[in-house]
Order: structure tokens, then sequence, then C-alpha cells
């Protein structure tokens, strides 16, 4: 039974005995419980057990989540941050507190791999929920607006003294799934790169074969239709890339694509995903960055420079590390030397963003609140083939 909305025909303003003055359909009900933010969510499914049963149900979890990530007011978007301290430490603020010019302030996040002692980063993040990794080859799928995560082993025995390992994150559609991807050099020879994947449904490690394209220069992969994508070369020597190379979730099939047309020789690049769009920020010492984006995924001749971006203080004092979205207002949310700042491509003024509560930080990961399960909520031990 859902709640009936009673009141006294004394006093509308006071609860009576009477009957029910306004009893709201059901389907009014789900349609404003799609547009409630997970923190609303979770509290409401103690009203009563068919709301308990609906807010868990996968077809409400999915058009949640499908609403959340059309809002582009930022209401449901948010940013977690790595912060310079002694240990690894998480901070989160909403993304719409950015779009007014406010002062956002950011609040501190309990996680699963709090107290460890050792380096940790983020592998990415899909559908609200966000993925770790730490050198002590520990990997940790988690869900920061549910609180629910699961750990599992990120390589066996037999490769615990490799350090040559890449990672990539994201959601397989052709199984409703959520798949971890490592690249890791067996030999230690730069020269043969494995390639393992973990489902996260099945808690299973596989081995689907070499990484074809040299050795992966990007530390994570950056997933955009159906794909991961890593900067590479042909020769594994080499520190500049001169190709990207994709895996395709679905077929677990690898690929290659082009890089822009730079018209010279960058000074560093790096490889990202803007606004769901493959994108490559090309850094020219001196002078400024170009961001290029893939406005087509699959044909290289669609490669556009998007924005030209001015050094906002002395170009050898940092670089542009990556763009994270487009503000509703046309503004690129960017870091620029461990700060969050904004171009706006109107005027070409750089503004550095006054966040409350923190100073630095060493990466960003934007993610959108979502009631997505990550399966579990216990340690698992992934199995190797």
């Amino acid at each position: 039974m859902q709640p009936a909305l009673m009141a006294n025909p004394q006093n509308p303003n006071l609860p009576g005995d009477s009957q029910p003055l306004l009893i709201i359909p059901q389907e009014i009900i789900v349609e404003i419980l799609f547009r409630l933010p997970v923190r609303s969510l979770l509290k409401f499914k103690s009203v009563c057990k068919s709301w308990r049963s609906l807010i868990s149900d996968p077809k409400f979890v999915k058009t949640h989540l499908t609403l959340s990530s059309a809002a582009n007011d930022g209401t449901h978007s948010r940013l977690m941050i790595r912060y310079v301290g002694p240990y690894f430490g998480l901070k989160s603020c909403y993304l719409y507190s950015l779009f007014d010019k406010q002062t956002p302030n950011v609040v501190d996040l309990n996680y699963p791999l709090e107290n460890t002692y050792r380096t940790a980063w983020f592998v990415g993040s899909s559908n609200g929920l966000v993925c770790i990794a730490t050198d002590e080859f520990k990997l940790c799928v988690w869900n920061p607006s549910t609180g629910k995560s699961k750990i599992f082993s990120g390589f066996n025995v037999r490769l615990l003294l490799n350090l040559r390992i890449k990672y990539g994150f994201a959601y397989d559609e052709s199984i409703d799934d959520y798949k971890v991807v490592s690249i890791f050099d067996v030999e230690g020879k730069l020269s043969s790169f494995e390639t393992e994947v973990y489902t996260l449904g099945t808690s299973s490690w596989r081995r689907i074969g070499k990484f074809p394209c040299g050795g992966p220069l990007s530390l994570t992969g950056k997933f955009a239709n159906g794909a991961l994508h890593w900067f590479s070369t042909g020769n594994p020597y080499e520190i500049f890339p001169t190709v990207i190379c994709s895996l395709n979730l679905s077929s677990e099939t690898y690929g290659k694509i082009a890089l822009p047309s730079f018209g010279g020789r960058c000074s560093g690049v790096r490889l990202d995903v803007l606004d769901g769009s493959l994108c490559v920020i090309c850094n020219n010492a001196g002078s400024h960055a170009d961001l290029w984006v893939l406005k087509e995924y699959g044909i290289e001749e669609s490669w556009t420079k998007l924005f030209v971006i001015p050094y906002p203080t002395s170009p050898f004092s940092g670089v542009y590390s990556r763009p994270f979205c487009s503000l509703k207002n046309g503004e690129l949310l960017m870091d620029f030397k461990s700060r969050l700042a904004v171009y706006n491509p109107k005027d070409g003024i750089i503004r550095y963003l006054d966040i409350q509560n923190y100073e630095t930080f060493y990466e960003v990961c934007p993610y959108v609140e979502s009631l997505v399960s990550v399966g579990a909520d216990n340690l698992t031990q992934g199995q190797h083939p």
C-alpha cells in the first residue's frame, strides 16, 4: 500500500482522522521518486515495503541513472578530489556549485581504503561507480553515493614484482555488467604486454591476449563509444605517443585510432574524454594548449581543434592536465597545476576556482550520483587464469 496524504477537514494544515483528502496515483509517485537525489531515496526505502521494493528494482535504478546523467544543471553530478595529505584522502563537491560562480564547499568522504598507506589513484568512473587502484595490487569498485563497495586482488603472486601495470574501468552494455581491464608487462622487458579482464558480476579474471600496440603509455584507459583507450607507440622505448589503442569492451578486441595532425611536435599530450567524446590536449610549451575532439568516432578525419587555450601564468610553471566537462554556459572546467580552472572561450579569460576546505589536489574524478549496485559488499579475491 502506498502512503495516503491525510488532512483534517477543520484545518487543512493539521493531520486528522478524516478520509484522505488526496491519494497520489502510483505513476505520479514513481515520476517524483525518479527525480530525487540518492540520499533521499535511500531514506525513503524505510517508508514502506512497496517503496523499498520499487527503489531497489533494477529498472528503477536504470531509469533514475538515465535521468540523473541527462540533467544539464549538474544537480546529480559530483567531483571526487584526491587531495594532498599523509594518507589517501578524498573529498567531494557538487558540480552545480561551480556553475553560478559560487564558492563550492567540499566534504570528506569515508571510503573502503581510507587507512591505506600505499599509493592509490583513480582508474575511472562509470554510472556512479568509481574504481580505485593501489600499488599493493588491490582494486576497489565503490559507489560513494550508497557506500557499497567491492575490493578484490588486482594480480596473483607471480606478478607481485611487476610494476608496469595499466588499468581501465567501464560498463559493458552488451552484458549489463562492469569490467576492469589490466595490462601488464609479463617479462619486464617492455616488449610483451598481456591483457586480463575482471568482470564484476562473476568476480573472476580472464586472459584475453596481448596488447597489440607496443606498450600502453597512459596510466588508465579512457572510456568512450563502448571502448577503453590508451596512448601507445609501436616502439616500447619511445615516450611520445604515435597512436591511440582501443579495446572494445563488448567484443574484447583491439583497434587503433590515429592521433590528430598537431602540425608540429607537442611538448606534451594528454588523452581524455570530454562530454562523451574522445579528446586530446596538446600542450605547446611557451605558448598555449590545443584541445582536439574526435567529433565522429571511428572517422579520423573528424578530429577538430575545439579550443586554443592560453596559459594563465608562465607556461613553464605547469601545463593543463585534463578537461573535466563543459559547463552549461559554454565554459570549460579544467585542471591546471593541481587547481580547478575555468576557461571562457568567448573572452579567453581563465579563472581559478576558490573552493573551501582544500587547497591543491593530486587528481579529480567526475561521477554521477546513482543507486547502481557493485554486486557485493565484502572482500572478494578474483581468480586468475
